[in-house]
């Protein structure tokens, strides 16, 4: 039996963040989530008194029996890899087996835009009244999102100084533990080009000192992602798109959504070799491997009506041919 005490745990745990921020990671709410662990390991025996770190862990994983498994097992994962740490210490160390919290396959199928929704959504926000966002910054917004498939908090995040007009790029830093490079065509970066224009006015009709951020609001403030995030919602909500209310309908991460199956379509009308162009399409959107990738396969009927008669042209031109 493996005893650990709260004690024990918190010097592992502190190690063990160490390690992983010293790889570049944040790792902020991992961390969270073992101190969590280690609360529970110090209410069942104080801070020194040992327990079954077995029993323990799996008490904690089922505390609230209302839970999506998907979030457990995102715990789960968390507590396994200090327990791979410990084992590196201590080759006798327990290390639960992975069908512990197996994570289940989401049922969640996104809000795919058609290209016709994506055209009229900016033009609409080039006229949107947002408050404290002006209509250019707020069709800027989604014209980052659509055309590169950034995350809302990396485009939000973006400074000057990662955008790079003349070699068409940007520099996304240590977004979900890694910095990559986003390049982006000509259209994106005369619209990047108008967008610098208006961020100069802004600033100089406020006698705002620069925040840095290429996103700016109408105070010269640099622009945070919750208030990104309810004005893309009002925009959605008014033009049809999103109800009234509640968190139903289409959201803003509906774009990078978007970016990822019109780029998967064009490539099946192109004839192109999909599960060869995955990887590149993986590392450009900054997932941390291809299955994040995957998803978008079957997002809409669309790309599976296309797979289906690829997998036809293949099926009879190999039976002709064997």
């Amino acid at each position: 039996m493996n005893l650990i005490s709260a004690a024990e745990l918190a010097e592992d745990i502190a190690h063990f963040v160490a390690f992983k921020r010293a790889m570049g990671h944040s790792y902020r709410r991992s961390e969270l989530t073992l101190k969590s662990f280690q609360r529970a390991v110090e209410q069942r025996a104080g801070w020194y008194g040992k327990v079954p770190f077995e029993a323990v862990l799996h008490e904690w994983l089922l505390r609230n029996p209302h839970r999506q498994p998907v979030s457990v097992g995102l715990e789960f994962g968390v507590i396994r890899q200090l327990c791979l740490y410990r084992r590196r210490r201590d080759p006798d160390s327990f290390v639960p087996e992975q069908d512990w919290a197996p994570i289940k396959e989401s049922t969640f199928l996104p809000y795919i835009f058609t290209y016709g929704e994506v055209v009229h959504l900016i033009a609409a926000a080039s006229v949107h009244n947002a408050g404290k966002l002006d209509a250019g910054m707020l069709r800027m917004l989604l014209l980052i999102l659509y055309c590169t498939g950034l995350r809302l908090g990396e485009a939000v995040r973006l400074q000057l100084s990662d955008v790079d007009l003349e070699q068409q790029c940007f520099l996304v830093r240590q977004s979900k533990g890694k910095t990559r490079i986003v390049p982006f065509l000509d259209d994106l970066a005369r619209e990047l080009g108008d967008c610098l224009l208006l961020r100069r006015r802004i600033l100089e009709a406020t006698a705002t000192v620069d925040p840095g951020a290429l996103l700016l609001r109408n105070t010269g403030q640099a622009l945070p992602v919750r208030a990104a995030s309810d004005a893309i919602c009002r925009l959605l909500r008014r033009e049809g798109l999103k109800p009234a209310r509640g968190r139903t309908g289409p959201r803003p991460y509906e774009f990078r959504h978007a970016f990822a199956v019109h780029r998967l379509t064009a490539w099946y009308h192109e004839g192109v070799d999909i599960h060869a162009r995955l990887p590149w399409l993986s590392a450009y959107m900054g997932h941390v491997d291809v299955l994040g990738t995957q998803v978008y396969l079957r997002a809409t009927p669309e790309l599976m009506d296309l797979a289906s008669q690829r997998f036809a042209r293949h099926w009879y031109h190999s039976g002709k041919t064997s």
